[in-house]
């Protein structure tokens, strides 16, 4: 009788198998790849709709950003930040980290070129100005820049006093913000008389209007240089954005924002 019963419990276990009844696995949820990128803060638009883009074209990809100056991207790279690809508004921070070794071989390149403007509140404030050689002038009180040790948009701005000859004059009145965003705020806000930004931050906002250019040959050329850093984690998806953000979509996008694409 006990052969019996053992034999019955075989037959309907072979059974069950055969009918297809299993135990159901859980499936496994694979996490998204975090592509970690530091890119200068007048990018912060355009890069976000890329991002966006990057992401529907690659669900198993999520693009992380931080946002701020070049100065400090570069100092957080250099201390060790997570940081798969940067994008500089100026060459001298990308400079540096190529001259410690910190960049991956051959993928440095220049990826898009800006002007410098000079804005005002979009109502014209309580100044009348249309020059950046008016910036002495006694009636304008403050004056927003970014910060010319770290924030390449200071560096050029001094660059254009120095080249007319009004550099101590407008530091006496300088307010220093700590990215070119920093410095369109206090514009719009009008706590501030005037500044000094990107051409493409002043084309975003509907708070501030541009009332002169820098001349061109008063400041070096503005260059947005990229690479991918040679510690990143995730080499071949760093690429594979880096190619993304120089295809001919992403091209007319950085257009519509305002950049001249190199």
């Amino acid at each position: 009788m006990k052969k019996f019963w053992v034999l019955l419990v075989a037959g309907l276990s072979l059974l069950m198998a055969g009918c297809g009844i299993e135990q159901a696995m859980p499936e496994k949820k694979t996490e998204p790849v975090e592509l970690h990128v530091a890119a200068a803060a007048s990018l912060t638009d355009v890069m976000q709709e890329l991002a966006s883009a990057y992401e529907q074209a690659h669900p198993e990809v999520k693009v992380i950003f931080n946002f701020g100056s070049s100065g400090a991207l570069q100092q957080a790279i250099q201390n060790g930040g997570q940081t798969d690809l940067f994008f500089s508004a100026a060459q001298k921070q990308m400079n540096v980290l190529e001259k410690e070794g910190l960049l991956a071989e051959n993928t440095r390149k220049d990826l898009l070129c800006n002007e410098l403007v000079l804005i005002v509140p979009a109502d014209g404030g309580s100044v009348s100005l249309n020059d950046f050689r008016q910036l002495p002038d006694g009636a304008i009180k403050h004056i927003a820049l970014g910060e010319p040790k770290g924030v390449p948009v200071g560096q050029y701005a001094e660059e254009v006093f120095t080249k007319l000859g009004i550099l101590e004059e407008v530091k006496a009145k300088a307010v220093y913000g700590s990215d070119v965003r920093q410095v369109l705020a206090w514009v719009e806000s009008g706590d501030a008389d005037c500044g000094v930004v990107y051409a493409t931050d002043a084309a975003v906002s509907k708070k501030v209007k541009i009332v002169a250019k820098a001349p061109a040959d008063s400041h070096k050329p503005i260059v947005y240089p990229v690479a991918v850093l040679k510690d990143s984690t995730h080499q071949d998806v760093a690429r594979d954005f880096l190619a993304f953000t120089a295809n001919e979509d992403s091209k007319m996008l950085f257009a519509k924002y305002g950049f001249e694409v190199k």
